[in-house]
């Protein structure tokens, strides 16, 4: 056992760290003139290589460990609420921990590399300190061992199974800081490289890296994760990671001469190593994935990952593409001014927005069938609800409106409005939770998908999450804090952080309207005279938001904006455009809430009439006879 455990770390070694240190030492100095940077020296390269595609194999090994932990893991329904100490969780422990110090590690590799200083020189404090802002990786790789750190705190003290969402939560960020700020954070089309490569790496670490921790288990004797998930997610991860990796090809090899670079190769490879995984999991027999195929599938990951450490180390032909102002902030080009006309007739593909709302509408139609195979019933007017509102989002960030929600603050503000105020109006009358409840009911039996709910929402932090004064808070505190702040001229810079800043105002509008018209039941809900008050409360922050925009003499995110140098742009205009779509835009979709609030107040209303009136015709309302009781006695007390 110990021998097969050796010969694992071995493979995993070699077929992740040593591509990356071939590239340095193949091509050397000519990796850091070519892009202008100066040379720290073949050691110096080398070591930043090696240990950082460490850190990145690290970092995929310990969201595959989580996802094993908290969704593989053979669990009973009297342990279903507990992580317990197991071989997965040991896995967890050491992987976390391990990523956490080479993140550590790679702050000051990273610094040496990026800034053409050999590591001796880096070591010093006072260096440090100087060249720590000089460029993104650093502080990239800050906020990845601050999550790896995360991890590894929730590994070692966590003791119920909701735990470990958080830790799932920090990995995800900590996995994704390195690489949107790296090679496709740059060049022409970056916002769909950028998309693409986000994409990829969660897909890589939640669904493909539990395929390794599989296969570490079994070298190590370890009791196996559950076959028929396990196949599930390589059956949904190879084909969106070999989709992701044809996107990113795509991307990278612009300009002339492209095809015959070294990135073209690798991407090759990688194309052809998915393939390979794919042709895997078809082969006859593939109803289960016994241990030695997943010990295959894991290998190729292996190679995988390699090849792209690999390319991490050298310039992307899209480096050396031309690139306009725009194209540098945004990823294209806007020559003309955002008419209605150019709104309605042109588009830009947001992938991330794309992938998010067809995949929510597929899933949720998927659960409507298994319903009706079951023969029960579920609203058609709910489903109806679910797609307009994802369909609202489609509109709002790959029309014309989301192309030009970059580079003009008013018709961005209308993006705002359509992601924070109405998308989620629809979205909650969805009642996506209930929803996967009763379609999960049949399983009830085993640990799934309605015991994973029903832990997550009776978690102490979910109730927090949701209780309602830090949802308003955050809810209305989420416009002044931006907007008024350095913050949002800063963030507008990068497509990532435009990205999240619209993930935000969708997550937030959805918990401030699922407590006031959502059909899921919250953890903290409210009467309805509450709710009511809940969205009265709104109103005036949201008017005095839309009148602090248009009356401010000051042109928020200035610099951000000037930077484009747009021809047709006009700075001030746009902001009174921004100001008045913020003031109709916050105030309209709540007056919709309300009648909608005022619709469930009557049908709830209705229904307990009903209810009382199906009781006093049967004998069985207990107020009533009261009533008449008391009566009775107070006529036998005047006739004494």
């Amino acid at each position: 056992m110990r021998t097969r455990v050796v010969a694992w770390i071995a493979v995993a070694v070699a077929l992740v760290c040593v591509p990356p240190v071939i590239a340095d030492a193949a091509l050397g100095e000519q990796l850091f003139t070519s892009i202008h940077r100066e040379y720290p020296g073949a050691t110096t390269a080398l070591v930043a290589g090696l240990i950082e595609s460490a850190a990145a194999f690290a970092g995929v090994l310990t969201l595959g460990s989580l996802v094993t932990v908290a969704f593989l893991h053979a669990r009973t329904r009297k342990s279903a609420r507990r992580v317990q100490s197991a071989p997965d969780l040991t896995a967890l422990l050491v992987s976390s921990v391990s990523w956490c110090v080479l993140s550590l590690a790679s702050i000051v590799a990273s610094a040496a590399d990026t800034n053409g200083l050999a590591l001796s020189r880096v070591i010093s404090p006072d260096t440090m300190l100087r060249v720590y802002s000089f460029g993104y990786m650093p502080r990239a790789w800050t906020v990845t061992a601050v999550a790896a750190l995360v991890v590894a705190l929730t590994a070692f003290l966590a003791t119920r199974w909701a735990t470990l969402l958080l830790g799932l939560w920090a990995g995800c960020i900590g996995i994704l800081a390195p690489v949107v700020v790296g090679q496709i954070l740059v060049g022409p089309n970056h916002d769909v490289g950028s998309d693409a490569g986000t994409l990829q790496t969660l897909v890589i670490g939640l669904l493909l890296a539990p395929l390794l921790v599989d296969a570490i288990l079994g070298a190590t004797g370890a009791p196996r994760t559950d076959r028929g998930r396990l196949r599930l997610l390589a059956r949904i991860g190879v084909p969106a990671a070999l989709v992701l990796e044809i996107v990113l090809a795509w991307f990278k090899l612009q300009g002339a001469g492209a095809l015959g670079t070294p990135t073209a190769a690798l991407e090759g490879v990688r194309i052809l190593l998915l393939l390979a995984m794919g042709a895997l999991l078809l082969v006859r027999g593939s109803g289960t994935l016994e241990g030695r195929r997943v010990t295959a599938l894991g290998a190729l990951l292996l190679a995988v990952l390699g090849a792209g450490a690999a390319m991490l180390r050298i310039p992307p032909p899209q480096y050396f593409v031309p690139t306009s102002i725009p194209q540098v902030f945004m990823g294209y080009e806007v020559p003309e001014a955002p008419s209605a006309e150019v709104l309605l007739s042109t588009g830009r593909l947001n992938l991330l927005f794309s992938v998010l709302s067809l995949a929510m509408i597929v899933l949720y139609l998927a659960m409507v069938i298994s319903l009706r195979r079951r023969e029960d019933r579920w609203p058609l007017s709910r489903t109806i609800f679910w797609i307009a509102g994802w369909l609202v989002v489609l509109l709002a960030t790959n029309s014309g409106i989301g192309r030009y929600s970059a580079p003009d603050f008013g018709v961005h503000m209308a993006v705002h409005m359509s992601l924070g105020m109405l998308a989620p109006i629809f979205l909650v009358q969805g009642g996506i939770i209930t929803l996967m409840l009763r379609a999960s009911a049949a399983h009830a039996r085993t640990v799934g998908i309605h015991a994973w709910i029903t832990q997550a929402l009776n978690w102490p932090v979910m109730r927090t999450v949701y209780h309602p004064a830090l949802v308003f808070v955050v809810f209305i505190g989420s416009y002044y804090g931006l907007y008024f702040s350095p913050l949002f001229g800063l963030m507008m810079r990068y497509h990532w952080a435009h990205q999240l800043m619209n993930l935000h105002f969708l997550l937030v509008g959805y918990l401030y309207y699922s407590l006031i018209i959502g059909v899921d039941r919250p953890p903290r809900p409210l009467p309805h005279i509450g709710r009511l008050g809940y969205i009265l409360a709104a109103m005036p922050f949201h008017a005095f938001f839309g009148v602090a925009i248009i009356s401010s003499s000051t042109i928020l995110a200035e610099t951000y904006y000037t930077y484009l140098d747009l021809p047709w742009a006009d700075l001030a205009h746009s902001q009174q455009v921004a100001g008045s779509v913020a003031w109709a835009g916050g105030e309209v979709p709540l007056v919709i809430a309300i009648i909608a609030l005022g619709v469930q107040w009557a049908r709830q209303d209705d229904v307990e009439a009903r209810r009382r009136d199906r009781h006093m015709d049967r004998g069985l309302d207990d107020e009533f006879d009261a009533y008449n009781e008391m009566l009775k006695k107070l006529s036998d007390r005047k006739g004494s």
